[in-house]
């Protein structure tokens, strides 16, 4: 029973920041997984999988505000779910150290460049939306995939910052299509692909989708009423941590 009431308070956790800040659950919720016991890959399947509840509950949420647009959540599935599927496909295979150290170093560039450019992500403006532009940032968003398939965690805030950076979307949108989109789908169909490939603890399953599900909707909630500084603050404070812990391991 205690292992059960950790668990879900690290989910909860875990989760809320990271529907806040638009990526960067894995930060608690995988090393706790593997502390408790669970192999890599038995431990990145099953936090795949319970992330998806943080997607549904997210969703819940921003559907109400209707902050997603049809054409990014597009661009984001098309492209993103066959980088996820090809990454979640070889990680199990691939000795990851050096590719986590290398995806702590630019996760921490992330939040740097985020508090170096004060006015980053506060306002929604339109950019890259003709044809080179969109097959760009779909490219783009299938090496993200990739990432998100293959490595741990903080892949979403590559997400959210690449929908800023290059579409021009404001922090709250940005991080509203972060969540559904990856969530939901990126984090299913690399789910999928790891369970079929390796195994998931299905007993801890239930407690892990519980607090990812409260934790998806809590978090997504605080960011829509809080606005596009505090995300920005949040989001900052995040991608340093993420990347500290893939730095040091």
């Amino acid at each position: 029973m205690l292992e059960y009431i950790l668990l879900f308070i690290i989910s909860l956790l875990a989760n809320a920041f990271s529907a806040f800040a638009g990526g960067g659950a894995g930060l608690l919720q995988l090393p706790a997984l593997i502390f408790l016991g669970l192999p890599f890959s038995v431990a990145l399947a099953t936090h795949k999988l319970a992330s998806v509840a943080l997607g549904i509950g997210a969703s819940a949420r921003h559907f109400r505000e209707k902050n997603l647009d049809r054409q990014f959540a597009l661009i984001m599935l098309l492209a993103g779910v066959p980088g996820v599927v090809l990454g979640a496909s070889v990680i199990l295979n691939v000795p990851d150290r050096w590719a986590e150290l290398a995806l702590g170093l630019l996760t921490m560039g992330l939040g740097i460049y985020s508090w170096a450019s004060p006015d980053l992500g506060q306002v929604d403006t339109r950019s890259h939306r003709d044809r080179s532009g969109l097959v760009i940032g779909g490219a783009v968003l299938f090496g993200i995939g990739f990432l998100n398939g293959s490595l741990t965690s903080g892949t979403g805030l590559f997400v959210t910052l690449w929908l800023i950076r290059w579409f021009g979307l404001d922090y709250k949108r940005a991080v509203a299509h972060t969540l559904v989109m990856v969530g939901l789908f990126w984090n299913g169909s690399g789910a999928l692909t790891l369970g079929l490939l390796g195994s998931i603890r299905w007993d801890w399953l239930p407690v892990l989708l519980l607090g990812s599900l409260l934790g998806g909707y809590i978090g997504a909630h605080y960011s829509i009423i809080k606005g596009n500084r505090a995300i920005k603050r949040v989001f900052e404070f995040v991608t340093i941590l993420v990347g500290l812990k893939l730095i040091v391991g």
